[in-house]
């Protein structure tokens, strides 16, 4: 664990894991994953934690993949293979940054996402593994590169939301308002951002006078019902997905217009309406 890249303080019962590269809004590097999965390891060896707060330092909670190592940097890189590409290969990585990801839901002990800012596109996926979310009613939500070049891995969405609103997220990529995610019920709650950290010590208060024992066996009763309607069949087709969705013509297009005029611009172009670019667009 890179202690600078996730913070971790446990006091009175509640363990605190911070992202911390807040100068990239908290942006997913490569050891991101693995250190969040092992601060979440730290709070369940400790026997006195009972309850596991995970937020963002400074504007935002995470703004998703870091797009400037990503997909602005030119060549290939982690998430993007020299054609034709070998689809096993980014699985195998992807997979292991959703399992990661899902450490947050799989430990024993209640987690909770604070989330002020953003939580975008990646950064939606791990606030959306947590078992509860609190928003800054200010704060957006959402996953923009369902508009091209991503598919949530870890697809909380449709357990979250429901399907017809899951799809209106995913079909158009928008970002809601905390007041929205709560409307909808994505949300815990949605409170004004000065209130954001009161709130959540006070929901942290309640939960941490009960037993461990007791925690656990609420989570694993309530999670298991959403594993039977097939959480991890749909988690391996959404990864599996998420490789394909980089990999399109459209997938491509998207890379060589972030190494061409950087990733804002190309992220603005992506989410402005106007048709997404191909093959065929640049050739005609």
């Amino acid at each position: 664990m890179t202690e600078n890249i996730v913070r971790y303080e446990a006091k009175d019962r509640v363990a605190t894991l911070t992202l911390n590269r807040p100068d990239r809004l908290n942006a997913i590097s490569e050891d991101m994953p693995r250190d969040l999965a092992a601060a979440v390891a730290r709070a369940e060896a400790d026997d006195g934690v009972h309850v596991i707060v995970l937020t963002g330092a400074g504007r935002a909670f995470c703004a998703g993949y870091d797009l400037k190592d990503y997909a602005q940097r030119p060549g290939t890189n982690a998430v993007v293979q020299e054609m034709p590409w070998d689809p096993t290969i980014d699985y195998r990585m992807m997979m292991r940054n959703t399992q990661h990801f899902m450490s947050l839901w799989r430990a024993s002990k209640p987690t909770i996402a604070k989330v002020r800012g953003f939580a975008v596109a990646g950064g939606s996926d791990i606030a959306l593994c947590c078992d509860m979310v609190v928003m800054a009613e200010d704060a957006k939500i959402g996953y923009p590169p369902a508009r091209v070049w991503g598919c949530p891995t870890t697809f909380m969405w449709v357990y979250r939301l429901g399907p017809e609103r899951a799809k209106r997220m995913l079909f158009t990529g928008d970002l809601i308002d905390g007041k929205q995610a709560k409307e909808w019920g994505l949300c815990l709650d949605a409170v004004p951002e000065r209130d954001l950290d009161a709130t959540v010590a006070a929901l942290c208060a309640r939960i941490k006078g009960v037993p461990k024992n007791q925690l656990m066996m609420m989570k694993l009763a309530v999670n298991q019902a959403i594993e039977a309607m097939g959480l991890n069949q749909t988690q391996m087709f959404a990864t599996i997905f998420d490789g394909i969705a980089r990999h399109s013509p459209e997938g491509m297009w998207f890379k060589e217009r972030a190494e061409a005029v950087g990733f804002q611009q190309a992220v603005k172009e992506r989410d402005s309406g106007a048709p997404i670019g191909s093959v065929k667009d640049r050739k005609g």
